[in-house]
């Protein structure tokens, strides 16, 4: 079993609670890099004192911790904490007891369940389960880390002792992800991972966004970032004084438009202001695809990403993409197109998205000339639809032909060969013959290479 790093910490903090004499307790949690086989997993809970029953002048909230690995059907913690707490005078029972928990965790996914109870009060029991899928954040590719809310501002500290003390900051998480009057800013922190992936001469952008419950776009601020490290950590706020009671949605994504790759994150937390009146009369929901890289596509970013997807889409597709005529639009018909192809949807990232990522890249690397980007040559169109090829055969100093070259793919249709020729000297080589079906046939190929 991999090892299992755990700390348990709790603090008390003032937070706007509403008159109440229920039980409360609430949870969050957000996963961050540890290696290419695991991520390290925090967990947030808080409970409200007003709800717990006092004798004398304690109470005794009591946590616990199920993580149970789904594939092997055991658990790797089942474990409860008993929090003792005096009560200093009654302005203390206006305050929440804050915690926070951490974990290490092997790549897998594991039902995490989550309770709190009163140990004075058997009937006061809260028990909230997730299923959490851990996927390690520390790749080949570029990544990003979940969002973690912080109830106040976001400080570089060198107090390693603090409990919040995180890659040189201290970050007082807000479990309940409730602000308004008396938390009038979103503090946010996250990190950036494999940032030297990307292309040195590349700029690459840091963009946040909020959208309200109705997809309405309230924030939207974008910053260029440096990447001369791998990793980065951000912090950052969003003031949300002026904004109606509703839930949103903050959206962090690091665009790297230059080679139309992108990461997202997202996080909902809601906004409790009475005294602002919501006039907005639109309606709707925040669509995926704002959440995802086409989300904060431009038009022509989106026009030239599907151009390099038109090769495995179906005619019905291009048809409907040609009829679009908004960004929106295109941005779901992306969102969804991709979606339609994703080889394991239960994993956040696209995988079949980012292999066809990586295949135009290898295009333009292995393919490109001066005049034209490898993924528009015929060779990068066939090495995109088809993959790699068996064999290929290399005639690139012929005496009596042009430079040429036969690919072989051993899997397709019991043995296809495609045959490519540099006809022009610009070592742009053009498809001459195949003997795929549906694909470019001519079997006096010869013909056409012969050099006088």
């Amino acid at each position: 079993m991999k090892k299992l790093l755990l700390t348990f910490v709790f603090l008390l903090l003032s937070f706007q609670v509403f008159p109440q004499k229920k039980f409360v307790f609430e949870f969050d949690y957000a996963q961050f890099g540890y290696d290419t086989l695991s991520n390290y997993m925090e967990v947030y809970y808080s409970f409200n004192q007003n709800g717990l029953k006092q004798e004398g002048n304690k109470i005794e909230p009591i946590l616990q911790v199920i993580i149970q690995d789904t594939s092997k059907g055991e658990p790797l913690v089942d474990k409860e904490w008993k929090i003792n707490h005096e009560i200093k005078d009654t302005s203390d029972m206006s305050r929440s007891l804050i915690g926070t928990l951490s974990f290490h965790l092997p790549a897998g996914l594991y039902k995490v369940t989550i309770g709190g109870k009163d140990g004075f009060n058997d009937k006061s029991k809260k028990y909230i389960s997730e299923y959490v899928k851990v996927d390690p954040m520390v790749k080949s590719t570029t990544s990003i880390s979940n969002i973690q809310l912080a109830s106040s501002i976001i400080q570089e500290s060198t107090n390693k002792g603090s409990i919040f003390y995180k890659n040189s900051y201290e970050i007082v998480p807000i479990p309940t992800s409730v602000f308004g009057d008396n938390l009038p800013v979103v503090f946010y922190y996250l990190e950036l991972y494999g940032l030297q992936q990307i292309k040195p001469e590349n700029n690459i952008k840091l963009n946040t966004y909020v959208f309200n419950s109705k997809g309405k776009m309230v924030v939207n601020k974008t910053k260029v970032i440096t990447h001369n490290t791998n990793t980065r950590v951000e912090v950052g706020s969003v003031p949300i004084n002026k904004l109606y009671t509703d839930t949103y949605t903050l959206i962090i994504s690091l665009i790297d438009s230059a080679d139309n790759y992108g990461v997202t994150s997202s996080k909902k937390f809601f906004v409790y202001n009475p005294d602002v009146v919501n006039t907005d009369t639109s309606s709707g929901e925040v669509s995926s695809s704002l959440s995802s890289e086409f989300g904060v596509m431009s038009e022509e970013e989106l026009d030239e990403m599907f151009e390099k997807s038109r090769y495995i889409a179906t005619e019905s597709e291009e048809d409907k993409y040609e009829a679009i005529n908004n960004v929106e639009g295109k941005r779901e018909f992306m969102f969804n197109f991709w979606k339609s192809r994703d080889k394991d949807p239960s994993t956040p990232q696209n995988e079949y998205f980012r292999e066809y990522l990586n295949k135009i890249e290898l295009s333009n690397q292995r393919y490109g000339t001066i005049q034209k980007e490898g993924w528009r040559s015929d060779r990068g169109r066939v090495f995109l639809i088809y993959g790699e090829p068996s064999e290929v055969e290399r005639y690139p100093n012929q005496l009596d032909t042009k430079p040429y070259e036969i690919w072989h793919y051993n899997e397709l249709e019991g043995g296809v060969i495609f045959v490519f020729a540099d006809l022009s000297g610009f070592n742009d080589y053009l498809l001459l013959h195949s003997t795929l079906r549906g694909e470019m046939r001519d079997d006096d190929w010869m013909r056409r290479i012969e050099s006088f």
